[in-house]
C-alpha cells in the first residue's frame, strides 16, 4: 500500500517538480545572476540572519548542546561573509549542464554522445550547520536542480532567515518559484515522509551524525548519498620531515576541531616516536588538546599533564573536539591495518619522504580523500576548487569526497541519425 504523503511534503514536492523542469533549461547567465543576487541579499539581510542565529544559539545552550554543536550552529559576520563568498565562488565555476562527452560516430553513421543534465529534485536532511542551507542551494541552482531542505530544529530560525534571503534573491532574478524550499515543520514524521516521497524527490543527501545516516539508509525508497562522518588518521612514517609534520598535525587537529575532516587519530612510527611525541604533546597542550594514548605512546609521554590512557573505543570515535587518540606502530603495515580496521573512509594522510611508502598508502587506503604530506582539513569543496559542497560522500557509487556541481548531475544519451533503422 502506498505511503500517504503529508500535505507539506506533497505541496512543496509538486512545486519543486515544476521548478526543476524550468531550471533544467535556464542558461548559465541567468543562474549566475541569481547566485550574485543571493550573495548580495545575504549581506543586506545580515542583521536579520544574525539575530535569528542568536536565538538558535541561546536556545541551544539552554538545551545543553555541547560546544562542538554550538560551534557548528554559530554564524558570525565573518562566517556569513565566507558563506556569501562561497556562493560567488560557485559563479566562477564552469556550468556542467549541457556538456557533451564520450562522443563517437558508429559504423552505421549514428552520432552518439552523452549530455550532462540535472538530477532533478534533491532532498537534503541536515543538522546544526546553517551554512549548509546556502551552500546546497547555490550548488543546486547552478547545476539546474530544485532542492527541498529539512534542517534540524536547533537551527530552525537561522535556516528560515537564510531561505527568506535566498527566495528574495531568486524572485528578482527569474528563478522559478519552488526552486529552493525548506520544510518548516520539525515533526520527525516529515523526515520519514521525505525519504519515501519518490514521486517528488530524486536523491536524498543526509548531513549529520551516524544515527541520521543509518535512519536514511534504512527507510528511504529514494537513492541516498551518505558521508560526512570522519575518523581521520595521520600516519607519521619513519622518514617523515618532522619540521613539516608538527604544523600539519597541529592544523589538522586544532584549525577547526568540530568538523568531519579534523584529525582524530595520530599513528607514529616507533623509530620517531621518542623524538616526535613529546613535541606533539607540548604543542597541542598549548591548544588544550587532550591526548588519549595506547600503552607504547603512553610510555613515551609518561607524566605529561595532557595525556590520558586510551580505551579501545577512542580509536573508533569521531571526537569533534580537542581530543586526539595516539598510537605507536611498528611500521607502515601496522598503520595500514589500523586504518583499515577503524576507518570511516573519509580522509587519511601519510607524512613521509619515502616515495614507495607514499604510493603504498595511496593505493591501499580506501578513503574518499588520501593525502601525502598535507593536512586532512583540505577535504572541503571550497578548498578543492568546487566552490562549495552539498556533502562529502564516503560511498563508492556515483560520487566520492566533496560533492560539487558535477556530482549533482547525471547524463542522457543523445543519438543523432539520418534515417537509420535497426536490421
Amino acid at each position: 500500500m502506498a505511503t500517504e504523503i503529508p500535505d507539506e511534503i506533497r505541496q512543496k514536492g509538486e512545486r519543486a517538480r515544476h521548478a526543476a523542469r524550468r531550471l533544467a533549461t535556464l542558461d548559465s547567465r541567468t543562474k549566475n545572476a541569481a547566485l550574485r543576487a543571493i550573495a548580495e541579499q545575504l549581506h543586506n539581510a545580515q542583521d536579520e540572519i544574525l539575530q535569528a542565529n542568536a536565538r538558535d544559539v541561546e536556545a541551544g545552550r539552554a538545551a545543553g548542546l555541547g560546544e562542538a554543536m554550538i560551534d557548528r550552529l554559530l554564524i558570525t559576520p565573518q562566517r556569513l561573509k565566507a558563506i556569501a563568498d562561497d556562493v560567488l565562488a560557485v559563479v566562477a565555476l564552469p556550468d556542467p549542464v549541457g556538456e557533451m562527452f564520450d562522443g563517437s560516430t558508429l559504423p552505421n553513421g549514428l552520432q552518439v554522445a552523452k549530455r550532462r543534465v540535472p538530477i532533478g529534485v534533491i532532498g537534503v536532511i541536515y543538522e546544526s550547520r546553517p551554512n549548509v542551507t546556502v551552500d546546497v542551494s547555490a550548488l543546486c541552482l547552478k547545476s539546474g536542480n530544485a532542492v527541498i531542505l529539512r534542517g534540524g530544529k536547533e537551527a530552525a530560525n537561522s535556516n528560515a532567515a537564510l531561505v527568506r534571503a535566498i527566495e528574495a534573491a531568486c524572485q528578482r532574478s527569474g528563478i522559478p518559484e519552488g526552486a529552493v524550499q525548506i520544510i518548516e515543520s520539525q515533526e520527525r514524521a516529515l523526515v520519514h515522509a521525505m525519504l519515501r516521497a519518490h514521486q517528488y524527490i530524486d536523491m536524498i543527501i543526509p548531513r549529520g551524525g551516524a544515527g541520521l545516516h543509518e535512519f536514511a539508509r534504512e527507510n528511504a525508497t529514494i537513492p541516498v548519498i551518505t558521508g560526512g562522518i570522519g575518523i581521520c588518521h595521520i600516519y607519521v612514517d619513519k622518514t617523515a620531515d618532522l619540521r613539516k609534520a608538527l604544523p600539519i598535525i597541529y592544523n589538522a587537529k586544532t584549525q577547526r576541531p568540530t568538523v568531519c575532516n579534523a584529525l582524530d587519530t595520530l599513528l607514529v612510527h616507533r623509530d620517531v616516536a621518542d623524538t616526535l611525541l613529546p613535541q606533539v604533546a607540548d604543542m597541542l597542550a598549548a591548544a588544550r588538546v587532550e591526548l588519549r594514548c595506547e600503552p607504547r605512546a603512553l610510555a613515551v609521554l609518561e607524566g605529561h599533564p595532557a595525556v590520558r590512557p586510551a580505551t579501545p573505543a577512542d580509536f573508533d570515535t569521531e571526537f569533534l573536539s580537542l581530543v586526539l587518540a595516539v598510537k605507536v606502530v611498528d611500521g607502515l603495515d601496522e598503520a595500514l591495518d589500523h586504518i583499515h580496521q577503524h576507518s570511516t573512509h573519509h580522509s587519511d594522510a601519510i607524512l613521509t619522504e619515502d616515495y614507495n611508502a607514499a604510493m603504498r598508502f595511496i593505493n591501499e587506503v580506501d578513503s574518499a580523500a588520501v593525502y601525502v604530506n598535507a593536512s586532512t582539513r583540505f577535504t572541503d569543496g571550497g578548498q578543492l576548487g568546487l566552490g562549495a559542497e552539498v556533502a562529502i560522500s564516503t560511498q563508492r557509487l556515483h560520487a566520492r569526497g566533496p560533492m560539487g556541481l558535477r556530482e549533482l548531475t547525471t547524463y542522457k544519451w543523445v543519438i543523432l541519425g539520418s534515417g537509420q533503422v535497426r536490421a
